[in-house]
């Protein structure tokens, strides 16, 4: 005797559940490309800080800014894939410098930078 219920998936609702998750995927997956982007960017602002920081401590102990040298010149600071160059915009004078974080991929932002008194800019809407 044959037993009526047999147990399994069939074809078709296996297919309809790939086609969900393959949904739920196109719809989460760029969402989460773009938060990996925002905390680079973030990290890449507290570097632009952590450097103007630098910079005024470099004025306190000399009185200008010329002949500065940046510590460092990537960001993320450690590790083994660097997200944004680091460096001056032109070279610092005795009263000015201005520091710039250009990205090495894409990013809305384009470069950011900072300046002697606090002034921050980048290239999009809401990066700062």
């Amino acid at each position: 005797m044959k037993n009526k219920f047999l147990s399994g998936f069939t074809l078709v609702e296996l297919m309809i559940t790939v086609a969900i998750i393959a949904i739920i995927a196109a719809i989460a997956y760029p969402s989460y490309q773009e938060q990996v982007r925002e905390t680079r960017r973030a990290n890449a602002q507290a570097d632009l800080l952590e450097l103007s920081s630098y910079m005024e401590r470099y004025y306190t102990e000399r009185f200008t800014y010329t002949g500065a040298v940046l510590p460092f010149i990537t960001s993320p600071k450690q590790g083994g894939t660097a997200f944004y160059n680091l460096s001056f915009q032109g070279n610092p004078d005795a009263n000015s410098y201005t520091i710039q974080a250009v990205p090495t991929g894409a990013d809305r932002c384009g470069t950011m930078t900072i300046n002697e008194v606090g002034q921050r800019n980048a290239g999009g809407a809401n990066c700062w």
